[in-house]
């Protein structure tokens, strides 16, 4: 078994952009203040249970229900689609009746392991071995768990108004982000305008 550095930081990285968690602040803070708090250590671990599953058995796994992939991904567009309207409508769809809740969904699914990242596990698959994928993996989780635990220090700093600005503006992107997730599932195009 042969560790290479350079893979491990190419797949690190490549989950780090993937997961973009250091965006999802502003839905993070979003999510704290309607829950009152999040559980950070049980965010993670779920996030990072759901990455293992489809590191090891992802495909299997939603063949079992009868799922394929580009299914899996469009559901989780739409759960990215409510909470991009929530953040920029300022309306509420998700009704958050404890933090436990809120700590799985939507914030360990789809935020942290959403459709991208675990369909791009599928792919890290194919050219690393699943040691180094592993260990990108953990290294990242590190990362998410100590920014959801620095979500009050981005609050801090931030304050009320850089918040609200930031929480609109992710908002926008998420909801590009929903529908770009939507339209590669589904394989409808789009004609671009010159």
């Amino acid at each position: 078994m042969e560790f290479r550095f350079v893979d491990i930081l190419t797949v690190f990285m490549v989950l780090f952009a993937v997961i973009d968690i250091t965006g999802s602040i502003p839905i993070i803070i979003d999510i704290k203040r309607k829950t009152g708090h999040i559980d950070a250590e049980r965010a993670t671990l779920v996030s990072f249970a759901l990455m293992l599953i489809f590191l090891f058995a992802g495909e299997p796994f939603l063949n079992l229900f009868g799922v394929d992939i580009s299914s899996f991904a469009i559901a989780g567009s739409f759960v990215l689609l409510l909470i991009g309207l929530e953040m920029v409508l300022g309306i509420e769809f998700f009704k958050y009746e404890s933090h436990k809740q809120s700590s799985i969904v939507p914030l360990a699914f789809p935020l942290i392991a959403g459709a991208g990242t675990l369909t791009t596990i599928l792919s890290l698959k194919a050219v690393y071995s699943v040691w180094t994928i592993l260990i990108a993996l953990v290294l990242n989780m590190i990362v998410v768990y100590i920014v959801l635990k620095a979500t009050r220090f981005a609050e801090k700093l931030l304050g009320t108004t850089g918040i609200l600005v930031l929480k609109k503006i992710f908002g926008i992107i998420l909801l590009a982000i929903a529908i770009k997730l939507f339209l590669t599932n589904t394989g409808i195009q789009l004609n671009r305008v010159p």
